[in-house]
Protein backbone atom coordinates (compact mmCIF):
# COMPACT_ATOMS: atom_id res chain seq x y z
CA UNK A 1 0.00 0.00 0.00
CA UNK A 2 1.79 3.11 -1.22
CA UNK A 3 0.43 6.61 -1.28
CA UNK A 4 2.14 9.09 -3.58
CA UNK A 5 3.87 11.89 -1.70
CA UNK A 6 3.92 15.30 -3.35
CA UNK A 7 7.12 17.34 -2.98
CA UNK A 8 6.70 20.59 -1.08
CA UNK A 9 5.72 23.52 -3.24
CA UNK A 10 8.49 26.05 -3.95
CA UNK A 11 8.17 29.24 -1.96
CA UNK A 12 6.36 32.04 -3.70
CA UNK A 13 8.59 34.90 -4.85
CA UNK A 14 5.92 37.61 -4.54
CA UNK A 15 5.61 37.23 -0.72
CA UNK A 16 2.22 35.47 -0.74
CA UNK A 17 1.57 32.06 0.87
CA UNK A 18 2.86 29.07 -1.04
CA UNK A 19 0.32 27.20 -3.10
CA UNK A 20 -0.66 23.76 -1.89
CA UNK A 21 -1.51 20.88 -4.15
CA UNK A 22 -5.19 20.07 -4.26
CA UNK A 23 -6.42 17.14 -2.19
CA UNK A 24 -7.49 14.06 -4.03
CA UNK A 25 -9.00 10.73 -2.98
CA UNK A 26 -6.69 7.73 -3.30
CA UNK A 27 -8.43 4.37 -3.29
CA UNK A 28 -6.39 1.70 -1.49
CA UNK A 29 -7.16 -1.99 -1.89
CA UNK A 30 -7.93 -3.82 1.35
CA UNK A 31 -5.28 -6.34 2.40
CA UNK A 32 -7.92 -9.03 3.11
CA UNK A 33 -10.15 -10.85 0.64
CA UNK A 34 -13.77 -9.68 0.52
CA UNK A 35 -16.27 -11.54 2.66
CA UNK A 36 -18.28 -12.66 -0.35
CA UNK A 37 -17.57 -12.68 -4.02
CA UNK A 38 -19.87 -10.11 -5.61
CA UNK A 39 -20.06 -12.16 -8.81
CA UNK A 40 -21.71 -15.15 -7.09
CA UNK A 41 -25.48 -15.07 -6.50
CA UNK A 42 -26.62 -14.88 -2.90
CA UNK A 43 -28.38 -18.02 -1.65
CA UNK A 44 -31.31 -17.38 0.63
CA UNK A 45 -32.11 -19.88 3.36
CA UNK A 46 -35.82 -20.42 3.60
CA UNK A 47 -37.39 -21.68 6.84
CA UNK A 48 -38.11 -25.38 6.73
CA UNK A 49 -35.75 -26.04 3.81
CA UNK A 50 -32.71 -28.16 4.61
CA UNK A 51 -29.35 -26.70 3.64
CA UNK A 52 -26.92 -29.31 2.25
CA UNK A 53 -23.85 -29.69 4.46
CA UNK A 54 -20.39 -30.27 3.04
CA UNK A 55 -19.05 -33.80 3.53
CA UNK A 56 -17.21 -34.35 6.80
CA UNK A 57 -13.49 -34.90 6.43
CA UNK A 58 -11.82 -35.79 9.71
CA UNK A 59 -8.51 -34.12 10.40
CA UNK A 60 -5.27 -35.81 11.30
CA UNK A 61 -5.06 -37.72 14.55
CA UNK A 62 -3.17 -35.80 17.24
CA UNK A 63 0.14 -37.40 18.15
CA UNK A 64 1.64 -37.33 21.59
CA UNK A 65 5.23 -36.31 22.21
CA UNK A 66 6.06 -39.86 23.31
CA UNK A 67 4.83 -41.39 20.05
CA UNK A 68 6.92 -38.94 18.02
CA UNK A 69 10.09 -40.34 19.58
CA UNK A 70 8.98 -44.00 19.53
CA UNK A 71 10.98 -46.28 17.30
CA UNK A 72 9.23 -48.31 14.65
CA UNK A 73 10.49 -51.66 15.95
CA UNK A 74 9.08 -51.21 19.46
CA UNK A 75 6.57 -53.72 20.72
CA UNK A 76 3.04 -52.58 21.60
CA UNK A 77 -0.20 -51.37 20.06
CA UNK A 78 -0.01 -49.08 17.04
CA UNK A 79 -2.57 -46.45 16.07
CA UNK A 80 -4.42 -47.16 12.84
CA UNK A 81 -5.53 -44.63 10.24
CA UNK A 82 -9.13 -44.56 8.99
CA UNK A 83 -8.16 -46.21 5.71
CA UNK A 84 -6.86 -49.28 7.57
CA UNK A 85 -10.06 -49.83 9.61
CA UNK A 86 -13.41 -51.51 8.86
CA UNK A 87 -16.62 -49.42 8.74
CA UNK A 88 -17.18 -47.66 12.07
CA UNK A 89 -20.97 -48.13 11.98
CA UNK A 90 -20.72 -51.92 11.90
CA UNK A 91 -18.13 -52.01 14.68
CA UNK A 92 -20.17 -49.55 16.75
CA UNK A 93 -23.34 -51.63 16.46
CA UNK A 94 -21.39 -54.73 17.48
CA UNK A 95 -19.82 -53.04 20.53
CA UNK A 96 -23.09 -51.50 21.72
CA UNK A 97 -25.00 -54.76 21.29
CA UNK A 98 -22.27 -56.79 23.04
CA UNK A 99 -22.17 -54.36 25.96
CA UNK A 100 -25.94 -54.30 26.44
CA UNK A 101 -26.24 -58.07 26.21
CA UNK A 102 -23.36 -58.55 28.67
CA UNK A 103 -24.86 -56.09 31.15
CA UNK A 104 -28.28 -57.73 30.85
CA UNK A 105 -26.76 -61.14 31.65
CA UNK A 106 -27.37 -62.72 28.24
CA UNK A 107 -23.67 -63.25 27.54
CA UNK A 108 -20.53 -63.33 29.69
CA UNK A 109 -18.82 -60.02 30.36
CA UNK A 110 -15.50 -61.59 29.30
CA UNK A 111 -16.68 -61.42 25.68
CA UNK A 112 -16.21 -57.64 25.88
CA UNK A 113 -12.48 -57.94 26.54
CA UNK A 114 -11.31 -58.15 22.87
CA UNK A 115 -13.30 -55.07 21.81
CA UNK A 116 -12.68 -52.78 24.82
CA UNK A 117 -9.67 -51.09 26.36
CA UNK A 118 -8.29 -52.64 29.58
CA UNK A 119 -9.55 -49.76 31.74
CA UNK A 120 -13.07 -49.90 30.30
CA UNK A 121 -13.21 -53.67 30.64
CA UNK A 122 -12.22 -53.42 34.33
CA UNK A 123 -14.90 -50.78 34.89
CA UNK A 124 -17.57 -52.86 33.15
CA UNK A 125 -16.59 -56.03 35.04
CA UNK A 126 -17.11 -54.46 38.45
CA UNK A 127 -20.10 -52.29 37.51
CA UNK A 128 -23.66 -53.01 38.50
CA UNK A 129 -25.77 -52.82 35.32
CA UNK A 130 -28.57 -50.27 34.95
CA UNK A 131 -31.91 -51.52 36.25
CA UNK A 132 -33.64 -51.25 32.89
CA UNK A 133 -30.92 -53.38 31.32
CA UNK A 134 -30.77 -56.13 33.94
CA UNK A 135 -34.46 -56.54 34.69
CA UNK A 136 -37.17 -57.83 32.41
CA UNK A 137 -37.35 -60.41 29.68
CA UNK A 138 -38.21 -58.18 26.72
CA UNK A 139 -35.60 -58.22 23.95
CA UNK A 140 -33.05 -55.43 23.66
CA UNK A 141 -33.31 -53.64 20.33
CA UNK A 142 -30.55 -51.30 19.13
CA UNK A 143 -31.74 -48.66 16.65
CA UNK A 144 -29.74 -47.05 13.84
CA UNK A 145 -26.16 -46.23 14.78
CA UNK A 146 -24.97 -42.66 14.18
CA UNK A 147 -21.25 -42.19 13.54
CA UNK A 148 -19.12 -39.07 13.98
CA UNK A 149 -15.38 -39.09 13.22
CA UNK A 150 -13.77 -36.07 14.93
CA UNK A 151 -10.22 -37.03 13.89
CA UNK A 152 -8.56 -39.70 11.77
CA UNK A 153 -8.74 -43.10 13.49
CA UNK A 154 -11.37 -42.09 16.10
CA UNK A 155 -15.13 -42.64 15.84
CA UNK A 156 -17.91 -41.69 18.22
CA UNK A 157 -21.05 -43.78 17.82
CA UNK A 158 -24.48 -43.36 19.37
CA UNK A 159 -27.78 -45.18 19.18
CA UNK A 160 -31.09 -45.60 20.95
CA UNK A 161 -31.71 -48.93 22.71
CA UNK A 162 -35.31 -49.98 23.29
CA UNK A 163 -36.59 -52.47 25.80
CA UNK A 164 -40.15 -52.96 26.94
CA UNK A 165 -41.44 -49.81 25.19
CA UNK A 166 -38.81 -47.51 26.76
CA UNK A 167 -35.94 -45.81 24.97
CA UNK A 168 -32.43 -45.31 26.36
CA UNK A 169 -29.41 -43.56 24.84
CA UNK A 170 -26.12 -45.42 24.44
CA UNK A 171 -22.86 -44.00 23.11
CA UNK A 172 -19.29 -45.21 22.68
CA UNK A 173 -15.91 -43.87 21.60
CA UNK A 174 -13.95 -46.16 19.28
CA UNK A 175 -10.26 -45.79 18.51
CA UNK A 176 -8.37 -47.57 15.77
CA UNK A 177 -5.67 -49.80 17.25
CA UNK A 178 -3.77 -52.46 15.28
CA UNK A 179 -6.19 -52.38 12.35
CA UNK A 180 -9.40 -52.80 14.36
CA UNK A 181 -11.74 -50.65 16.42
CA UNK A 182 -11.40 -50.72 20.21
CA UNK A 183 -13.97 -49.13 22.55
CA UNK A 184 -12.34 -46.75 25.04
CA UNK A 185 -15.45 -45.11 26.54
CA UNK A 186 -19.04 -46.28 26.96
CA UNK A 187 -22.03 -44.29 28.18
CA UNK A 188 -25.37 -45.98 28.87
CA UNK A 189 -28.30 -43.74 29.74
Amino acid sequence: MTVPVHPPAPPATDGSAPSRPSLRLVRVATPQPPLQDERLPVRLVLPGVAVPRPPHRPGPRPRSAASAFARQDEFGPAWSARDDLPPAGDAGRRVLTLALEALSGRRPVTQLQPVTSPGLFAALSGRRPPRWCAEGTAPLLVGPVHVCEPVDGVAEVSAVARRGGRAHAVAARLEGVDGRWRCTALQIG
